[in-house]
C-alpha cells in the first residue's frame, strides 16, 4: 500500500533573504500576496488592491521590494494602478477576484472594516 505524503500548510518564506511570513501551499514565489482586478476608477486610471493574507510585514516587504510608495497603503491594502498589475504578478502576486481577495483578507483577521477606517 502506497501512502501519500501529508500536505504541509505552511513553510517558511523569504523575501530578499529575510523571513517575512510563511508560504502556503500553492503560493507563488514564497509569499502569499494577492492582487485583484483593477476596477476602481480614480485619477484617470483604474486601481487594484494588493494584500497579504498572512501578515502586514509580508505585505510591506513585498511592496517595498517592488517600489510601491508607502502612501499607497490604506489600512489593510495597497492601492496599485492598473499599469503595475502585470509587473506585480510577475514578481509573485497571485491574481484573484475582488470577492476572493476580500474573503481571504477577512479569514486572515487582517481586514480593517469600513467602520474602523472611518473612525466610527
Amino acid at each position: 500500500m502506497q501512502t501519500r505524503p501529508r500536505a504541509c500548510a505552511h513553510r517558511p518564506a523569504t523575501i530578499q533573504g529575510g523571513l517575512v511570513g510563511r508560504q502556503r501551499a500553492g503560493s507563488i514565489g514564497g509569499v502569499t500576496i494577492l492582487i485583484d482586478e483593477a476596477i476602481w476608477p480614480a485619477h484617470d486610471t483604474l486601481w487594484a488592491h494588493l494584500v497579504s493574507d498572512e501578515s502586514y510585514a509580508e505585505l510591506h516587504a513585498f511592496a517595498a521590494a517592488q517600489g510601491l510608495p508607502a502612501r499607497g497603503f490604506d489600512h489593510d491594502h495597497y492601492d496599485v494602478p492598473e499599469a503595475r498589475l502585470a509587473e506585480l504578478v510577475a514578481a509573485g502576486a497571485q491574481p484573484v477576484t475582488g470577492l476572493e481577495l476580500a474573503r481571504r483578507l477577512e479569514r486572515s483577521g487582517l481586514r480593517v472594516s469600513q467602520r474602523t477606517k472611518r473612525g466610527l
